[in-house]
């Protein structure tokens, strides 16, 4: 047996885990990331990364990597058996915006993205335990105790002083916790999802899908920066259990797609991963047990309908990350960390619901299988308008103009070297940010606020010019101070209130 001590123990080495374990590392904060299994998740299943999370991964210095891996939600073919019926596109389509720069899904394999995100965390000099896994643990008011297992069977005894339930829909640590985990069955039949490799005639540039086929829906893609195909096959009999060691095998899955596409020159040469699942809904009742957190699948699930579970997921890391490293390096209160439950257990019941929504949208068209996603899938309007951290002081503010606790926009502006400068850049970082875009100077020069980077838009004594005025049509008139994970936390006119409120929240 061995002891070790850090600050922050995460359970759980998928996107939350390790965009987690990016947050912490980036800020100086002592911490472990173990995983069960002996390698990153090896499927596509979340492969929809939306455009706020395209933000996230942005702030992260990740988009780059992620963007090179993936590519844009390919228009869909519907197909009648060996007949080519229509093209359409699923998705919205949208150009950049100066308040906007990621206006599309990206499509990216799951496996790749956690690839791209391990590669950030090492670069920044952390790693993860893979073949480590949590056995127990126990909390008292000053940490919790751990009990880790590795592959050969040894014991190790880890001191954090908090714990963070990264592991999954079955999560170790929530059913240690007690903690209930209520929903509902969103659909009684099964569906198979399959990554394989593909010998025949099938290009690579549409969305493959057969609504109408006889056994049921069946569609197929290829994946982004691989030769590999997804396969999606639904079953129609809510008794029928499907088997991977059975039903996903080369030969049956060529079997089953030769019978309900009519195309029998396409053969499954190779199977390298494969799933079941029966789509459910639920919520953890609460995210936060003392010194214990639960984020992503361990807090909830969701159908996979409009690509919503992996992108909420990643954001409740980027909403924790930075609460855990206020209270543990910067002073902030314990009470800050209760905003994590209160600002993202709103959100995962919203996203509960539109993804329900979604899939019974899509189970009750017939004609194409899949309905239209619109920008509600981008998750650029979910705010925390309602939260304890939001604080708009500024009267009669229009209810469409943006207001504390909404996401902070983008905005390109000019540097004093008549470079431009994006918003974006200013917020990149782990620090809180403060826009002076009253223009008269509100903030004084001379100004400091530890933990706060000061821009003046424009004004007396500017750091930066909106020529084009595209932060003022984005944010108006006043002083607004962002959030490290880029949203508003406090609105107004006078600098008096962002003192206050840097006072009360972060101590």
């Amino acid at each position: 047996m061995t002891n070790t001590d850090v600050e922050v123990l995460i359970a759980g080495a998928g996107p939350t885990g390790l965009v987690l374990a990016i947050e912490l590392q980036r800020r100086g904060i002592r911490h472990r990331l173990v995983e069960r299994a002996e390698r990153g998740f090896p499927g596509s299943r979340g492969m929809g990364i939306q455009p706020r999370t395209q933000e996230v991964f942005d702030d992260l210095g990740v988009i780059g990597a992620i963007t090179a891996a993936g590519g844009p939600c390919p228009p869909v073919q519907t197909w009648e058996g060996p007949e080519r019926i229509r093209t359409w596109d699923l998705v919205e389509r949208a150009e950049p915006s100066p308040a906007v720069p990621y206006p599309e899904i990206l499509m990216v394999p799951q496996w790749r993205t956690v690839e791209e995100l391990y590669a950030r965390l090492e670069e920044l000099g952390g790693t993860a335990d893979f073949s480590t896994g949590l056995a127990d643990f126990t909390q008292d008011a000053d940490g919790v105790t751990a009990t880790l297992l590795g592959a050969d069977g040894s014991a190790e005894t880890v001191r954090a002083a908090y714990l963070v339930g990264t592991d999954g829909g079955r999560s170790t640590v929530r059913r240690a916790l007690g903690t209930a985990f209520a929903g509902e069955q969103v659909d009684e039949t099964a569906a198979l999802i399959v990554d394989l490799t593909l010998e025949g005639e099938l290009d690579r540039d549409h969305w493959h899908m057969w609504p109408a086929a006889e056994d049921g829906f069946i569609a197929l893609r290829g994946l982004e920066g691989t030769e590999a195909f997804q396969l999606l096959i639904r079953f129609k009999d809510p008794a029928f259990d499907p088997d991977v060691a059975r039903d996903a095998t080369p030969e049956a899955l060529t079997r089953t797609i030769a019978r309900r596409t009519g195309l029998p020159d396409l053969r499954v040469t190779e199977v390298s991963w494969a799933s079941v699942y029966r789509p459910r809904a639920a919520m953890a009742e609460r995210f936060r047990t003392g010194r214990v957190f639960l984020a992503g699948d361990a807090a909830h699930i969701h159908s996979p309908a409009g690509g919503q579970g992996l992108n909420t997921s990643v954001q409740d890391a980027y909403n924790l990350g930075w609460k855990l490293a206020a209270v543990l390096r910067g002073g902030a209160p314990d009470a800050l960390l209760d905003t994590y439950d209160e600002e993202r257990a709103r959100v995962a019941a919203d996203v509960l619901g539109l993804s329900t929504r979604q899939h019974h949208k899509d189970r009750s068209t017939t004609a194409d299988g899949l309905s239209r996603r619109g920008s509600e899938m981008h998750q650029l309007d979910l705010n925390y308008r309602e939260s304890a951290l939001s604080r708009e002081h500024r009267d009669a503010v229009p209810d469409d103009a943006l207001h504390a606790g909404d996401r902070a926009p983008d905005a390109p502006c000019r540097n004093g070297s008549g470079e431009v400068f994006r918003l974006f850049d200013a917020f990149r970082g782990p620090h809180f940010t403060l826009l002076d875009l009253s223009g008269t100077g509100a903030i004084p020069a001379a100004a400091e606020v530890p933990g706060v980077r000061i821009y003046r838009i424009g004004g007396p004594a500017p750091d930066l010019f909106d020529r084009e005025g595209h932060a003022k049509s984005a944010y108006g008139s006043g002083l607004f101070l962002i959030r490290p994970d880029g949203y508003v936390a406090v609105a107004t006119d006078e600098p008096a209130d962002v003192e206050r409120y840097l006072a009360e929240v972060m101590g």
